[in-house]
């Protein structure tokens, strides 16, 4: 009987080191996916600005453009990578100089609902709020939303700042 006590003790610990390190790999394949994906986007958008004389489609809030699709692969478009988020266009104009700002956002909260909001469980998002994203700057001063300074809490994979 010790025995068997000993052996499911044993099996128990070793579940748990396997659980914390399956965890710690579905974070980093989390933000693998998402880079990956930010980055067909924003290549999918350079052809469509191509074809479309070199303008980029309207901004689509927590949305792709239409027409973007004929430019993509096969996937669940617009669903993020983590669990609640989504693919956001963003094509605005900044407010301090009146430069373009183009830049392919991952969101996490459904609009006009702060209460769901799914942040990933990351050192780098710990400060999060409605307005923060992870995203993909193609060009411009990109930030986490228009309506906050260039600082507010994000992630930016092209950046140089992470």
């Amino acid at each position: 009987m010790i025995e068997l006590l000993v052996v499911i003790a044993i099996i128990g610990i070793l579940s748990g080191i396997v659980l914390v390190s399956l965890n710690g790999s579905r974070k980093k394949a989390y933000l693998a996916r998402a880079q990956e994906e930010t980055q067909e986007l924003a290549k999918a958008l350079a052809f469509y600005a191509f074809d479309s004389g070199g303008e980029y489609p309207p901004d689509a809030n927590r949305d792709l453009p239409p027409g973007l699709e004929d430019y993509l692969g096969a996937g669940d478009w617009p669903d993020g990578p983590w669990p609640g988020s989504v693919y956001d266009w963003d094509n605005w104009v900044d407010p301090d100089d009146g430069s373009p700002i183009y830049q392919v956002s991952i969101r996490f909260c459904q609009i006009g609902n702060p209460g769901s909001c799914q942040f990933p469980n990351e050192p780098w998002a710990a400060d999060f709020d409605v307005n923060s994203a992870v995203y993909l700057c193609i060009e411009g001063s990109c930030r986490s939303h228009l309506s906050e300074p260039i600082d507010h809490p994000g992630y930016c994979f092209n950046c140089g700042d992470n």
